[in-house]
């Protein structure tokens, strides 16, 4: 396509969390036929689409509470403990692939609200990592997407604050700033994976490299939709695509230089196929 010069991100694609959820899906896979796995085992719909070709079955919690002696994946969002309980309940083997950064922010949660502390969780509503990280509080921490939401609840004088493992830090610590600005007692959690945060300054110098940048990344990926923004903030010229079949000629121009990157929750196999895409 266009005499293009194309380079892959060496940084980009999947966490450890991910790789290890999907190598144990690999593994069960590998000695038998099927293996259910509660929800998408990552925010890939090509990825997920592979596994389930080898025998993947997502179900959801609706299906998970029907389940009778089965075998079901954990993957590495983590999940409350009620999810637990039914499987105890139900005869159903917990393949537990939670992600260790995931594991050890459940634990903190669950020990600060045992201790009657006021917790609020800068996270997404409904994404199913804070979903797990509210039912260590019985579902009564608050869960805010944005300062101006967070001002609108009647908050105590004193707080303890917690984050989403793939938030933004730098905008952690600003409404943490924010709030002790305002006068409140702010006792911060900064449980933030560092693997992922650190994506944002290696993706600023990535994408400063290149005259396009190409970033891949599934639409339910939150963390693909921070990182694009990273991307676009740092080179105009960046799209955003799923699969190879967005691509779009008319982007590029002969010999131009082209950067390929995506989010943690991006396969290293897709960003190779767009790759090989743009080299025909």
């Amino acid at each position: 396509m266009k005499s293009l010069r194309v380079t892959i991100d060496s940084n980009s694609g999947f966490c450890f969390g991910v790789v290890y959820a999907i190598q144990m899906a690999e593994d069960i896979l590998a000695e038998q036929d099927y293996l259910y796995c509660l929800g998408d085992i990552v925010h890939n719909d090509e990825e997920v689409e592979r596994l389930q070709q080898r025998g993947l079955r997502i179900i959801n919690h609706q299906e998970f509470s029907t389940l009778q002696n089965e075998t079901v994946l954990i993957r590495a969002h983590g999940e409350p403990p009620d999810t637990y309980q039914t499987a105890l309940q139900n005869n159903l083997t917990l393949i537990d692939a939670s992600c260790p950064v995931v594991l050890k922010l459940q634990n903190r949660i669950k020990a600060s609200f045992d201790k009657k502390e006021q917790i609020f969780i800068y996270g997404k509503h409904g994404h199913a990592e804070v979903l797990g990280l509210l039912g260590q509080t019985g579902n009564q921490a608050v869960v805010f997407e944005s300062m101006d939401e967070l001002l609108q609840h009647d908050l105590p004088a004193k707080l303890t604050l917690y984050s989403q493992t793939t938030k933004s830090t730098d905008s952690f610590y600003r409404i943490k700033h924010a709030l002790e600005e305002k006068g409140y007692e702010v006792n911060p959690n900064d449980t933030i994976c560092r693997q992922v945060s650190n994506r944002d300054k290696e993706l600023r110098r990535f994408a400063a490299k290149f005259d396009k940048i190409i970033f891949v990344s599934g639409t339910k990926s939150s963390n693909g939709k921070v990182l694009y923004e990273v991307c676009k903030a740092t080179n105009p010229a960046t799209y955003f695509i799923s699969k190879v079949s967005e691509l779009q000629p008319s982007w590029f121009k002969d010999g131009e230089s082209v950067g390929i990157c995506g989010a943690t929750s991006t396969p290293m196999w897709l960003m190779e196929e767009v790759r090989d895409a743009l080299l025909k």
